[in-house]
């Protein structure tokens, strides 16, 4: 039998680990701001034709997106650089 103590223990440490694997890659991820070429923090962020809409490329970590704006559940509008070059939706809170 585990001791009950251990088991508290064990408990509080699987939810701390479960709300570490929840946040954002890096401690200093930011929601874009409009008029500013942000950097991606993420390892990789869909550029999507709409909030929650198809997939139309990738960004990847150290890549750039211009955000213009508007927001909408979560997303942001914009430009994004590197490989796509065109102007889509992604998930707002992944950059630099």
């Amino acid at each position: 039998m585990v001791n009950p103590v251990v088991r508290r223990i064990g408990a509080s440490v699987a939810v701390a680990v479960a709300a570490v694997a929840l946040t954002p890659t890096t401690a200093s991820a930011a929601n874009g701001t409009i008029g500013v070429r942000e950097t991606v923090c993420a390892n990789d962020l869909f550029v999507r034709t709409q909030p929650v809409g198809a997939w139309m490329g990738t960004l990847y970590r150290g890549q750039t997106f211009l955000v213009e704006g508007p927001r909408s559940g979560g997303y942001v509008y914009g430009f994004a650089y590197g490989d796509i070059n065109r102007r889509g939706w992604v998930q707002d809170g992944w950059f630099c």
